[in-house]
């Protein structure tokens, strides 16, 4: 992993390349590897991209599927000897929105759980921000607390990336 940073973020938007970019970051180290997925399969299309996922990861991952429950799983899997792929925190956030959580300390929970996690640890997620205000509330909020996600995490991580076109831009570290 670059600089065998400890806590990486890795953004960027849909199709970028992000998840292939942080799972090769993963293969570069002699970690044992875990994979957390917070997708939900609630349709036909859902289910397919979650299996082109798992087929385009291959073998040598162990998989934790989450709902809400993301700070729970990663200290369960917590470990010097792990590196956790962590893909999506903006499926994480929709997941959360849909159950009526309350955002603000769940976010703060994840931030503050980043600054004790002593595995190496790798958070996709999706940039939402850089396109037009959406045209209701949901997803208006939505991108709000998606970008203040991204700020609190952006803060505790040692290195951030944005991709596009399959291609990594260090942010910082």
């Amino acid at each position: 992993m670059p600089g065998n940073a400890r806590i990486v973020l890795i953004l960027g938007g849909a199709r970028s390349g992000k998840s292939a970019f942080a799972e090769r970051m993963a293969r570069e180290t002699r970690l044992d590897r875990h994979y957390v997925a917070t997708g939900q399969a609630y349709d036909d299309e859902m289910r397919d991209r979650i299996e082109r996922h798992r087929s385009d990861r291959g073998t040598g991952w162990a998989t934790h599927e989450v709902r809400t429950e993301l700070v729970e799983c990663l200290r369960q899997i917590d470990s010097d000897r792990h590196v956790v792929l962590v893909d999506c925190l903006t499926l994480w956030l929709t997941n959360l929105m849909m159950a009526n959580a309350d955002i603000s300390p769940a976010v703060e929970g994840l931030a503050e759980h980043l600054r004790s996690h002593s595995g190496r640890l790798l958070l996709v997620s999706n940039e939402v921000g850089l396109g037009i205000v959406p045209d209701n509330r949901m997803a208006r909020e939505f991108r709000d607390h998606a970008g203040r996600l991204h700020q609190q995490i952006a803060a505790v991580a040692d290195e951030v990336y944005f991709v596009a076109a399959g291609l990594p831009l260090k942010m910082k570290g």
